[in-house]
């Protein structure tokens, strides 16, 4: 069994997708299916519509001898995947990562509204914003199977008109970020000698970046030596960073840009807190490493979240972008260390739940399933 494997994210790119994407290459091979993947990257460079048309051409080129055409993302790989597969009469694929017409809606086109509030409203959504959607509907209603990596996203998707019983939910993987070392003298390496609060992120709106720094400032009355780690980057990085400067806080707010496993591994392991204040997440892989890694976590009532984090248990689950209670949840981690070997053991053994296996052999089992009915 062969599978065009459509990717818009490939390594060495970052990001959920193109670990995925390495996933699929490295597991699928030993159960019998050949991967051949054709990245966007190859054809990025491109304009705008020449680059999509590039695209479709080089899926034609590389689907011409396999069984199944698998894309993941629903616009700049999934339309063309989607015409070359009905080009080829091969049953199409498709996983989705959350909802890009939102996602491209709150960057480019002046949406405020979050993820649930924002498919209520269609009649208030910008004219290209409506484009995006209509394509990303028409994309996805006409896979085979749809693959999303939480019961929360299966629900959105659903919301898009997609018939659900072509929606299958298939959480993501555990790729264990590797950490060498004792917490201890990580710390001392990283010189946290105070409470030290990571967040890790793309620096976009909705991941609430703005609100934690305002909580990390209100923190320092209690806490005077407390500070904050961001790592990542994003559109939004020189409006944080003015927050920043604006409200005197260089000693104790430091952005790290984008870090190699390594070194996110270790920054992750020596904090003392992990916060992801987030108004959506599908399912945030990010959370499943930290869980693995052991630190505690601090994170929002949104999206998959809950299918991950019980409250109390594993974590502390807040409500998006409210202050007082990132506050107080952030507050019992640093004044209650004796808890954070019970809270940590427990988001350990959950974390195990996302063991690649059992993921792969999910996706194998929908692959071999499509495969069959089209040879049948």
């Amino acid at each position: 069994m062969k599978i065009t494997l459509a990717a818009g994210l490939y390594p060495p790119e970052m990001g959920g997708p193109a670990t995925y994407a390495a996933m699929l290459e490295s597991e699928l091979p030993d159960r019998g299916i050949t991967i051949n993947a054709v990245p966007f990257g190859w054809v990025r460079h491109y304009p705008k519509i020449i680059r999509h048309c590039v695209y479709a051409w080089k899926l034609w080129q590389a689907s011409k001898d396999t069984n199944v055409i698998y894309a993941l993302d629903p616009i700049s790989v999934g339309l063309p995947a989607l015409l070359i597969s009905r080009l080829r009469r091969q049953p199409f694929v498709i996983r989705l990562g959350g909802d890009y017409a939102w996602e491209q809606g709150r960057v480019r086109f002046g949406v405020t509204d979050m993820l649930d509030d924002f498919l209520e409203n269609k009649k208030d959504w910008p004219l290209p914003v409506k484009v995006l959607a209509w394509l990303q509907s028409f994309v996805v209603s006409r896979a085979n199977r749809v693959v999303a990596p939480s019961k929360y996203l299966k629900g959105v998707i659903q919301k898009w008109g997609v018939q659900p019983d072509k929606i299958q939910v298939i959480y993501s993987a555990l790729y264990p970020l590797e950490v060498t070392g004792l917490r201890d003298d990580l710390r001392v390496q990283l010189n946290y000698t105070n409470p030290t609060i990571v967040s890790v992120g793309r620096l976009v709106p909705w991941k609430g970046f703005r609100i934690l720094i305002e909580v990390v400032a209100e923190l320092r009355k209690d806490y005077p030596e407390i500070s904050l780690v961001i790592v990542g980057d994003g559109n939004d990085k020189a409006v944080l960073e003015a927050q920043v400067a604006k409200n005197d806080l260089h000693s104790c707010v430091r952005f790290t840009g984008r870090l190699s496993k390594a070194a996110l591994g270790a920054t992750i392991r020596a904090a003392d807190v992990f916060v992801l204040n987030t108004a959506y997440e599908g399912l945030a892989h990010q959370l499943i490493e930290v869980m693995d890694i052991g630190t505690p976590i601090v994170t929002t009532k949104a999206g998959g979240n809950p299918e991950l984090i019980t409250d109390g248990v594993n974590g502390f689950l807040v409500e998006y972008n409210n202050k007082l209670e990132l506050k107080e949840a952030i507050a019992r981690v640093l004044n209650h260390p004796e808890s954070r070997e019970r809270m940590t053991q427990s988001a350990r053994l959950r974390s195990k739940e996302f063991n690649k296996s059992v993921v792969v052999t999910d996706i194998e089992a929908v692959l071999k399933e499509l495969y069959a009915q089209s040879i049948a």
